[in-house]
């Protein structure tokens, strides 16, 4: 495909997963697909505030604690996943247009020690990481798929903004 199509194909894209941002979906193997809509503007109001001073901190780099868990980009856990096989791992499909994962960003990065001791969230770029949305089967951004140590799918979901509300979706 031409890099103009492709870019045609992106603008024609764009507001189609822009709507998606908007939903929620909660699945787990042993159970149905549940959909519901959320919105907040206090968390869009703290979003907004903390997003430019988030993108320029440590996004995603901090390793597991005993007082909080972590945040990291989807490289640094691919190059060691024995590190974090002792905890709950849960992969968070980012995107950077996706005001819902901008906001899911700040909180995380604002404050680490929301994130629960023994959970490490892993930044995966919706964008550039096409094989791994397909192996979990991830069609709209802001999703979090929980991953065992072999890296089997647990749970699905979206919807979540902060590190207690993803722990609090683990199995």
């Amino acid at each position: 495909m031409s890099p103009a199509r492709a870019r045609l194909a992106l603008l024609l894209l764009m507001p189609l997963a822009l709507a998606a941002c908007g939903s929620q979906v909660a699945s787990r193997p042993d159970t149905a697909a549940v959909t519901a809509t959320t919105s907040s503007s206090s968390q869009a109001a703290t979003a907004s505030a903390a997003s430019a001073s988030a993108s320029a901190s440590a996004t995603a780099g901090s390793s597991v604690t005993a007082t909080h868990g972590s945040y990291v980009d989807y490289a640094k856990y691919a190059a060691n996943r024995d590190m974090y096989a002792a905890g709950k791992v849960v992969l968070f499909f980012h995107a950077d247009w996706c005001p819902k994962c901008r906001e899911t960003d700040a909180n995380l990065t604002a404050d680490p020690a929301s994130i629960p001791a023994g959970l490490t969230i892993v930044k995966a770029d919706f964008d550039s990481e096409t094989d791994l949305r397909q192996k979990y089967g991830v069609t709209v951004q802001h999703t979090f798929v929980q991953v065992d140590n072999q890296g089997g799918q647990l749970a699905k979901w979206t919807g979540t903004f902060a590190g207690g509300d993803i722990a609090g979706k683990t199995v």
